[in-house]
């Protein structure tokens, strides 16, 4: 049976719908679907974006930082996402690119954490497996034309070893002591470099804060689709740990020197 009103050729009232009926964007269709009807559609570019995704060993583990907006195009539209998610017990998922994309990727580590915990083999999911798992996902995705629009960090400590790599759209992966997505491969990466290359074993969880705050600031001040609200996730030992949003203490006196900048001209 029709349980559609709207379906039943019945004469409307526009000034009283007794079905509850208006507005109708697209009336259902209970007619035989078409199996190809979806096969062609694909993502051809990112609406709803995230930009960079900072990340560093230190000593006792890993630390990864990224700010709270999702930007649609040039508008700073949404000021609240949390684009560091827990997976399992000892990683942490950071994501630049389409947030919706982002949000599929959750719903799939999620359903992979389920499958493993209901297999009770006494096994866990590490970093390395999960980095394992997206870069053959976001390969095959691309491999069908229709890739999972996202630069992806993978960070993690599982039996006393600390796990850095990168991800994105086309597959590609590596491991490094510092990375960084977005914009923050270009400005902040060079800054994370310089302070953590050959430290990685010496710098303690204060040090890495400071560090990746720094870079953070910088990316404020330099990257249009950047928030001074951000978040920083710790891996460590003791676990995963994302902490709640804090917001960036900045300084913009020095734009007074800059040529252009309000009502100087010369």
């Amino acid at each position: 049976m029709d349980h559609f009103p709207t379906n039943w050729g019945r004469p409307r009232n526009d000034a009283f719908d007794a079905y509850a009926t208006y507005p109708i964007h697209q009336r259902p269709n209970n007619g035989p679907k078409d199996a190809f009807a979806d096969g062609v559609q694909r993502t051809q570019q990112p609406i709803v974006t995230g930009t960079s995704v900072l990340a560093i060993k230190y000593k006792d583990g890993v630390m990864m930082a990224a700010d709270n907006l999702a930007s649609y195009g040039s508008l700073a539209r949404f000021k609240d996402v949390q684009r560091l998610h827990q997976v399992g017990n000892y990683t942490v998922i950071g994501a630049g690119g389409d947030m919706s994309d982002f949000q599929y990727i959750q719903y799939i580590l999620e359903e992979l954490s389920i499958d493993e915990i209901s297999a009770q083999d006494g096994h866990e999911l590490g970093p390395v497996e999960i980095h394992e798992y997206m870069s053959q996902l976001m390969y095959a995705r691309r491999s069908k034309m229709n890739p999972l629009w996202n630069s992806l960090l993978i960070g993690g400590f599982k039996d006393g070893k600390r796990f850095l790599s990168y991800v994105d759209l086309l597959g590609t992966t590596y491991s490094a002591s510092t990375l960084a997505t977005g914009y923050g491969a270009f400005i902040a990466q060079p800054l994370l470099r310089k302070a953590v290359e050959g430290r990685e074993d010496v710098i303690t969880e204060g040090e890495a804060r400071k560090i990746l705050e720094d870079s953070m600031r910088v990316l404020f001040y330099r990257d249009a689709r950047s928030l001074n609200k951000f978040q920083i996730a710790t891996i460590s030992s003791a676990g995963v740990s994302i902490s709640d949003s804090m917001q960036l203490e900045t300084a913009w006196s020095f734009a007074e020197n800059i040529r252009g900048y309000g009502a100087q001209t010369q």
